[in-house]
């Protein structure tokens, strides 16, 4: 496995490739890996004669630069993963490598953006539409993996890919749990021993919400949740939908879709977790 820093080297080791026809997949990370972003190597690797993956924390997709300054960066520990993997290269750039010059786009990424993280969070996606185009021209993939857990995301990649004319597939892959149904994130790894306990309250609530899907109301489904988890003194829910899986806005009745999702973001102690359940497709 081959560990690249800049644009140029990573363009040399890729060419070879690019001159034989090998398809290129690309796994874009920040890091602090764990068996969920394993899980995407994996399927990257099985699908692709090249498996590239990134290791940036990108700037500009944080509202909050505490929050960027408390990003857990584990780089070794990361490559030895990665390795493990079956990965072929490592793009771990510099921030003045991938930004040395300001990004100053602007992306119209629609509806899917509005909801949501990005009501909350103004400004991430548009950070997020800047890093992975930029990757996406350097790297220049066939395929790109993407974890489910981040579903609104997703949805604002293939916005912008859309919107760029980009020949990328955009390929969503399965969320990945610890044992007690927790989601697999890097920022677990900052929960007390206490809030550790907790967390999984929040999954184990989406599982048991599918229970009232057709027969109860989504209202009656969205209250559930949030009534459980106002429950739970060191969880602090920042929003609940149940959203179309594809448009991303609120759904009224379970009828209206047949790809319905409900979307999580809460606050464990200091920790904001995202989650999510598709409860019909």
């Amino acid at each position: 496995m081959k560990i690249i820093h800049t644009v140029s080297d990573l363009n040399a080791a890729l060419a070879p490739a690019r001159d034989k026809g090998f398809s290129i997949g690309f796994v874009p990370t920040m890091g602090a890996l764990h068996k969920g972003h394993l899980s995407l190597v994996e399927r990257c690797v099985e699908n692709n004669d090249i498996c590239v993956a990134s290791i940036f924390v990108n700037p500009t997709q944080f509202n909050d630069k505490k929050d960027l300054a408390a990003y857990p960066r584990t780089p070794e520990k990361d490559c030895a993963l990665l390795a493990t993997a079956g990965c072929h290269i490592v793009f771990a750039p510099s921030e003045e490598e991938m930004y040395p010059v300001p990004d100053e786009r602007v992306f119209a990424l629609g509806d899917v953006a509005d909801v949501m993280e990005g009501r909350h969070r103004p400004g991430h996606f548009n950070g997020v539409a800047q890093i992975v185009s930029k990757l996406f021209a350097i790297v220049n993939p066939q395929r790109a993996y993407f974890g489910e857990k981040d579903f609104q995301q997703i949805a604002v990649i293939k916005a912008m890919a859309a919107q760029l004319n980009l020949n990328v597939e955009i390929i969503a892959c399965p969320i990945i749990r610890e044992d007690d149904g927790l989601a697999m994130s890097s920022r677990n790894t900052r929960l007390t021993p206490q809030e550790r306990l907790a967390a999984p309250r929040i999954a184990q609530a989406l599982r048991e919400s599918a229970h009232l899907y057709p027969s109860k109301p989504i209202r009656e489904a969205k209250d559930y949740v949030l009534e459980i988890l106002a429950g739970e003194p060191m969880i602090n829910v920042e929003y609940f939908e149940i959203v179309n899986g594809l448009t991303l806005q609120p759904l009224n009745e379970w009828a209206d879709n047949n790809f319905a999702v409900g979307c999580i973001a809460a606050w464990c102690g200091n920790v904001r977790l995202i989650d999510n359940i598709i409860y019909n497709k």
